[in-house]
C-alpha cells in the first residue's frame, strides 16, 4: 500500500514513520511529504533515505492513505484535495474533528463506523484519546454521568521547538525564543492553546466536546483543567468519574485489565502506578491509582497516563490506517 505522510519532517511526523516501520505496516511505497521550504530533504524509512516531496507531487502519485500532520491550515486547505483524488486522509490537526461529516476516530471505541466514504477522518486530541479509552469499557458497564479532568501535559505535546525551550533553561539560558509565554523548567503554566471567552482554553473544550463525539453520547458532563509541566515522554490525567450506577472496585480493575490498548499498573503499596518515563515510548494507556471517591456515592478516582507522541498522536493514526487495510476500506467508493 502507498502511504503518504504529510508534515514528515516534524516531531508528530517523524513519529508516525518510525510507528509504521515498528508495526510492520504494509508500505509498498513511501511518501514524505511536506511545506515548499523542506522539500529536497531526506528522512529515514526502514534504514531508508526517502526525499521529501511537496503536496502536488504526492496528491499525483495517488497514495492509498494520506496521514497528515502538518497544522490545522494546512489540513483544511489540502486535505479536501487529497481526498478528491480519491485518497483517505487521517488527519491529525484540530480541523476536522467537531465537523458533523467526519468521524472522530479511537480504533478501541468506534472504528467499526468508518467505510469507504470516509475521506477525511479526525484523529481527536491526544489528552482525549488516552482519557476515552479508559473510559468507554467503564461507560459500558456503569454509565457516566460526569467526568471532572486534571491533565498534566508533557512539552512534547508542543512541538520541538518547546523541548528546546525547556533543556534550554535547564542549562541556564534562558536567551532563547519562547514558545510559551513563561519558563516551563521548574514551573507550571495552567494554559494550554488559546483562552476563550468561557475562561476555558481550547484544550479544555476540546476534552468536552470530543468526549462526547467519540463515545456517541452528549449526556456525559465533562469539566477539564489542562496543565503544561516540564516533562517529556507522556501525558498524565487525574480524572474523577461519577457513574450512574454503583460499582465494585475490584471488578472496575477486572475491566481495565481486559480493555484493549490499556495496562493496568495498580499497586500503590508496591510503588507501582503509571509516569510518563515508563510510559514513553509506549503504544497502550497506562491506568492505575483506581479508588473509590469517599467524597460521593458511584464515584471513581483514577490516574491516566500515555505516550502523546504514540497513542496520543502517531499510534492512533496509524492503528486507523491498520483498520482501513484490514477491512478494505481504502480506495474509490463503491456504489452499493
Amino acid at each position: 500500500m502507498k502511504i503518504a505522510v504529510v508534515g514528515a519532517t516534524g516531531l508528530v511526523g517523524g513519529e508516525i514513520l518510525k510507528v509504521l516501520e515498528e508495526r510492520n505496516f504494509p508500505v509498498t511505497e513511501l511518501l514524505a511529504v511536506a511545506s515548499e521550504r523542506s522539500v529536497g530533504k531526506e528522512v529515514t524509512f526502514k534504514g531508508k533515505q526517502i526525499k521529501v516531496i511537496g503536496f502536488e507531487e504526492a496528491i499525483a502519485a495517488k497514495p492509498e492513505i494520506a496521514i497528515f500532520s502538518a497544522g490545522g491550515g494546512t489540513s483544511l486547505e489540502l486535505a479536501p484535495r487529497f481526498a478528491e483524488a480519491g485518497i483517505t486522509v487521517i488527519d491529525n490537526s484540530s480541523a476536522w474533528r467537531m465537523d458533523p461529516t467526519k468521524k472522530l476516530v479511537v480504533p478501541e471505541i468506534n472504528a467499526g463506523e468508518l467505510t469507504r466514504e470516509d475521506k477525511i477522518i479526525a484523529n481527536p486530541n491526544c489528552s482525549t484519546i488516552q482519557m476515552v479509552v479508559v473510559l468507554n469499557p467503564l461507560h459500558q458497564k456503569y454509565k457516566i454521568k460526569r467526568v471532572v479532568v486534571s491533565t498534566y501535559q508533557s512539552v512534547t505535546g508542543t512541538g520541538k521547538a518547546a523541548v528546546d525551550q525547556l533543556f534550554s533553561e535547564r542549562a541556564g539560558d534562558h536567551s532563547k525564543g519562547k514558545v510559551y509565554p513563561h519558563q516551563i523548567d521548574l514551573n507550571v503554566l495552567p494554559h494550554i492553546d488559546a483562552f476563550l471567552d468561557n475562561g476555558y482554553t481550547k484544550e479544555e473544550m476540546k476534552m468536552t466536546n470530543e468526549t462526547k463525539k467519540i463515545m456517541g453520547d452528549d449526556s456525559i458532563a465533562v469539566t477539564a483543567t489542562t496543565v503544561r509541566i516540564p516533562t517529556i515522554g507522556g501525558h498524565s490525567e487525574a480524572v474523577n468519574i461519577e457513574f450512574e450506577n454503583e460499582f465494585d472496585i475490584d471488578e472496575v480493575r477486572r475491566i481495565l485489565s481486559e480493555a484493549e490498548g490499556v495496562i493496568l499498573q495498580d499497586d500503590p503499596k508496591k510503588a507501582l502506578y503509571p509516569m510518563p518515563l515508563t510510559a514513553h515510548g509506549k503504544d497502550e494507556t497506562f491506568v492505575g491509582r483506581i479508588r473509590r471517591d469517599e467524597s460521593q456515592p458511584k464515584t471513581l478516582n483514577l490516574w491516566i497516563v500515555a505516550d502523546n507522541l504514540r497513542k496520543g498522536a502517531a499510534t492512533n493514526t496509524v492503528q486507523i490506517a491498520e483498520f482501513l487495510a484490514k477491512h478494505d476500506l481504502v480506495g474509490v467508493a463503491q456504489a452499493v
